[in-house]
């Protein structure tokens, strides 16, 4: 993309989620000057506050609007006055459907400085990434009610998995860990193959048909129960993870706690495809509490932003900042919780931007 301006979408969302964007945008715009690339940033004002006056939540023509862009940039979704789940399915969700976002993207890194649960652990041995599938599942809403609200109610919630969506998924997550070349250099299939017999089964069969076209990178299985198990007792044994919609949910929220919270965690939602857009975010929500008092932590944001440019062309100033928040994590900041940094969230932001150079 050198020689072209990068178009980034921003949706700074509810509660602290303008903050933690307002640093990731000025982290952006240092490395922007550092690395040499031009960019545009339209913010958009989709959220609560919006919904709530005017019952709206993607605005008409918004999705093809976005398609326009090169990326988005969503800072965190979640408003008190608003019942859960609302802007969950009717923002976050329909976005990964509708524009086919089928990679989640995880990286489970422990940064220098910072302190996970583990006792003993360090940065060498809390380091793998989770491909979850991020566009079938559970989450395809297919069910219903019969008898609701009786005493003979029934609820009804089906999993759809197809070949396709299956197959894409897994050969991306081959591809990425052969562009990753980690000494294990191993893809982990997790699923439940003994109990979830169909879903699951197609699951493995496809994971075995796909795996003969990458002979170079070791595969493995893990019931999902397992592999809750090892990321706690051996998370180095893991390189790249491989699962579905719903068990990737789970074990990368797991996966946040191990590499210090969802202060640092960040995630792509990622359509791969020619002329896709993706989106990134930091993990952690819009913890309404924290509004407006300068403590939240920007890290897991200045990381979002990260994963944007390496995925969006500028792969040089996606390391950079990668650089840059080890540094300030290792030599800077007393912890990662809110409130107890040592610093508040613009100074961070700051001494992220002091290290790039």
């Amino acid at each position: 993309m050198a020689g072209t301006t990068l178009k980034i979408a921003a949706i700074p969302g509810d509660g602290t989620g303008p903050e933690v964007t307002a640093e990731a945008m000025k982290v952006l715009a240092a490395v922007s000057k550092l690395e040499g690339f031009a960019y545009d940033v339209e913010t958009l004002d989709w959220g609560g506050d919006r919904y709530l006056k005017t019952g709206e939540i993607i605005p008409e023509g918004g999705l093809d609007h976005l398609r326009t862009k090169d990326a988005i940039f969503l800072g965190a979704i979640g408003h008190p006055g608003v019942a859960p789940g609302i802007l969950e399915k009717g923002l976050l969700l329909d976005l990964r459907f509708k524009l086919d976002q089928y990679i989640n993207l995880r990286p489970v890194k422990l940064l220098p400085g910072v302190e996970t649960p583990l006792a003993g652990r360090g940065p060498k041995d809390i380091d793998f990434v989770v491909v979850r599938e991020n566009t079938e599942d559970l989450y395809c809403g297919v069910g219903g009610y019969l008898k609701k609200g009786t005493p003979d109610e029934v609820a009804v919630q089906q999993a759809v998995y197809t070949r396709k969506g299956c197959e894409r998924c897994i050969r991306w997550a081959f591809d990425y860990t052969r562009k990753r070349n980690s000494p294990k250099k191993t893809l982990t299939l997790v699923a439940k193959t003994n109990v979830l017999t169909f879903g699951h089964d197609l699951w493995w069969r496809t994971f075995q048909d796909v795996a003969k076209d990458y002979p170079d990178v070791k595969t493995d299985y893990n019931h999902v129960d397992a592999c809750c198990m090892w990321m706690v007792k051996n998370p180095d044994a893991y390189d790249v993870i491989v699962t579905t919609n719903m068990f990737g949910d789970i074990i990368t929220d797991l996966g946040g706690i191990l590499q210090g919270g969802m202060g640092v965690a960040a995630g792509a939602n990622l359509n791969p495809d020619k002329g896709g857009v993706s989106m990134f975010e930091p993990m952690g929500g819009s913890a309404p509490k924290y509004t407006g008092q300068n403590v939240i932590n920007p890290i897991a944001a200045i990381n979002a932003m990260a994963m944007l440019l390496e995925h969006s062309g500028h792969p040089a100033a996606g390391k950079r900042i990668d650089a840059a928040v080890a540094h300030v994590t290792g030599t800077k900041m007393k912890s990662q919780a809110a409130g107890k940094m040592g610093h508040g969230t613009r100074e961070v932001g700051d001494l992220v931007v002091a290290a790039l150079g």
